[in-house]
């Protein structure tokens, strides 16, 4: 018997340029059902690497108790991670962190769910639970090309997809906020909440555009870590308004989903 840690890879193919889909099972990975939350890898059997990487919740199988996991491979933890062969074990430790808040959302409303990169995966799961609430979901996902897109399709059975590359290979020409236009019908007018995830100037560039809005609105940032349950201290960042309360957040257990205006972005 193992540890309900220890999940056992089902299959671990590329999807895209330097970016793998990793699906494991056990019962831990049928517990899973929190979307914006995160799980903490082993990334080999040794000490080399020595810390975990931090991988998002892509989707979640609770009857076949199996967890999707898609990470980018670009150091040696990921590296190793991406030898993984189906049969073989992975010490995986989660849920972990803040999720999205969902439990509010009504029936009717309108989501508007923007990644960027390998912020894109937990929307996948977060769409889905969205779409079971009744909930209306648009996806707005940017890529830097079109070789490095992936889950459009599987979006698409979810919800609106609009695609963005920074070199028009694929979708819209420029970034996510080039879709927030009038045009696209997704001004701060025809959307309930916003939910995003991705690189820290994607993020600071929605929260300076809607903060100020009253509409409601949350950032899931990405950051290295070392334990990735707040202990270490690794993965702080200052508060909006260090006046009120702690000065700084933990985002791997404070986090890493933030209202807007809760952490600075800088």
């Amino acid at each position: 018997m193992f540890p309900d840690n220890v999940l056992t890879v089902v299959s671990n193919q590329p999807i895209a340029e330097g970016i793998f889909r990793m699906e494991v099972q056990g019962t831990q990975a049928g517990r899973m059902n929190r979307p914006g939350q995160f799980v903490h890898v082993r990334c080999g059997s040794g000490i080399d690497p020595l810390l975990r990487r931090p991988i998002s919740i892509c989707d979640v199988n609770e009857e076949e108790q199996v967890l999707t996991m898609i990470y980018r491979v670009e150091g040696h933890g990921t590296q190793v991670l991406s030898q993984y062969v189906p049969g073989q074990q992975v010490d995986v430790i989660g849920p972990l962190g803040q999720g999205f808040p969902v439990d509010s959302r009504r029936a009717g409303e309108h989501a508007l769910l923007i990644g960027g990169g390998v912020g894109v995966p937990p929307l996948y799961y977060l769409g889905k639970q969205l779409r079971k609430r009744g909930v209306n979901v648009t996806f707005v996902i940017g890529f830097a090309a079109a070789a490095q897109v992936f889950l459009k399709d599987e979006l698409a059975e979810v919800g609106t997809v609009h695609v963005t590359t920074v070199d028009g290979s694929m979708g819209v020409k420029g970034f996510v906020t080039d879709v927030l236009r009038e045009d696209y019908n997704l001004d701060d007018r025809d959307w309930d909440v916003l939910y995003s995830c991705g690189p820290l100037p994607m993020l600071r560039a929605l929260q300076q555009k809607y903060e100020r809005s009253g509409k409601e609105g949350y950032i899931s940032l990405e950051q290295r870590m070392g334990c990735g349950i707040g202990a270490c201290l690794a993965c702080v960042c200052p508060a909006q308004e260090a006046g009120k309360g702690k000065k700084y957040r933990k985002i791997c257990s404070d986090g890493p989903v933030f209202p807007f205006g809760e952490v600075k972005l800088s």
